[in-house]
């Protein structure tokens, strides 16, 4: 397995691997994929990966800002999506931590995540890697007619920002 950066070459491989996640109900409250130009706007260029295996892309993760204001342009949310046939392999543990470190490089100071309470394994990834939780957000969207809660996990580094 080796992680290399996402580019748009990928997307389609991506693009299939996040369906697969949002149709399983407990990996995001979208519904659909949006299209490359939506996600690429919304994600952090530099801050992008794939794990592949074979040349097969088996898993992404990448980060959003949590705000456009200057004060929060240290804090980002991580999204980790890892292709069903590929779970417990340790990948997903893999690209959280290669976000971590490089997220570290570019002054990231807190990751943040918010997780169904359901997806037991993501949170256990996160917390293995030293995000922890600090809050829960109950019925915090509607999700086919049943209300959705979240648990929000954070990490702050210990690199960078004010330690």
């Amino acid at each position: 397995m080796e992680i290399r950066i996402l580019e748009p070459i990928h997307w389609e491989d991506v693009k299939k691997i996040y369906s697969k996640g949002i149709a399983t109900g407990n990996a995001t409250f979208e519904t659909e994929v949006p299209d490359w130009d939506k996600w690429n706007k919304n994600h952090l260029k530099d801050l992008r990966f794939i794990s592949v295996e074979n040349e097969k892309v088996i898993g992404w993760a990448a980060l959003t800002s949590v705000s456009d204001r200057c004060i929060y342009a240290g804090v980002a949310e991580v999204s980790v999506y890892i292709d069903e046939e590929f779970k417990g392999k340790g990948i997903g543990k893999a690209l959280l931590q290669k976000l971590i470190e490089e997220s570290e490089k570019k002054n990231i100071w807190t990751l943040q995540a918010g997780i169904f309470p359901e997806n037991e394994a993501s949170i256990s990834i996160h917390k293995k890697l030293g995000f922890r939780i600090v809050g829960f957000r109950e019925k915090i969207g509607n999700m086919n007619g049943i209300w959705r809660d979240t648990i929000l996990l954070e990490r702050r580094s210990n690199k960078v920002g004010s330690v």
